[in-house]
């Protein structure tokens, strides 16, 4: 089972999507969990403040340190070994490969910007990472963009068995956040070049693509498994259903032969990479 935490100022916007769908199947079949930490609960003053004006000068607010680090702190006080997740425009490009480690579903691998390699733990299984004391460039909004840093990514042995796992998520708003945040944040993740109001998008995207990966989530045995990235930059083959002629456009005939050796070599041959 994998729980998330999610640390927001607006739980009402997240709440429709997790009891929907796929994501309402996880938690009825006990595969997947999610809670809320409302930020306001921890803010600071009879107005309960989470936010404050940037030092030297400039638009918008920052989130201050104090109602954060007491929200993360008020869950690890339950969980010792929760991961805490920032979309930042300072963290790795998120993509399918990522969210397989984060759902327990292959071995984990860290980037080597903010995170270091441990040694092998007890039982042959990789160890947590640490997290590195080293300074992270200025951060005044919540743009979540590539950094444009190479990361080691080796080869990895796939479990059919996942593993329990605990993360927060935690949703900046305003312009940003202040940047001592960042010490005890685990997972720096980017969604891409581009510009939100607020990390609950971000959190829905991360979310969805681990849950539907778990194991008994989706449909199919191999649903997860053959589709667009499941093996790097893959791209799935072109698939259609009845009616066999609409408007004019037909069915591959190739597709109702019933001779799975050349359906398998057309799908191979319409496979692509992005």
């Amino acid at each position: 089972m994998i729980k998330f935490t999610i640390i927001t100022l607006f739980q009402e916007a997240l709440e429709p999507y997790l009891e929907t769908s796929m994501m309402w199947k996880a938690t009825e079949k006990g595969l997947a969990e999610f809670d809320f930490v409302n930020l306001r609960e921890f803010g600071l003053g009879p107005h309960k403040s989470v936010d404050d004006t940037p030092y030297g000068g400039g638009d918008g607010m920052l989130l201050r340190c104090e109602p954060v680090f007491n929200a993360i702190e008020s869950v690890k006080a339950k969980d010792p070994d929760v991961k805490v997740i920032l979309p930042t425009p300072v963290g790795e490009i998120w993509n399918q490969e990522m969210a397989r480690e984060f759902a327990g579903v292959s071995e984990p691998v860290f980037s080597e910007a903010g995170l270091e390699f441990s040694s092998t733990s007890c039982a042959g299984q990789p160890a947590e990472p640490s997290l590195r004391d080293e300074p992270v460039g200025d951060v005044r909004d919540i743009r979540v963009e590539n950094s444009n840093q190479n990361f080691m990514r080796p080869k990895k042995q796939v479990s059919a068995t996942p593993v329990n796992k605990h993360y927060i998520i935690l949703c900046p708003h305003y312009e940003g956040y202040d940047e001592r945040i960042l010490s005890i944040v685990d997972y720096k993740i980017s969604l891409g070049k581009y510009v939100l109001t607020g990390g609950e998008l971000p959190a829905l995207i991360i979310i969805d693509s681990v849950v539907r990966l778990i194991p008994g989530v989706l449909g199919g045995e191999k649903s997860a498994e053959i589709e667009s990235f499941s093996d790097g930059d893959n791209l799935e083959y072109p698939q259609y259903t009845k009616p066999y002629d609409f408007r004019g456009m037909t069915v591959p005939d190739i597709l109702l032969s019933g001779n799975h050796g050349e359906i398998a070599k057309w799908r191979a041959e319409h496979s692509g990479k992005a």
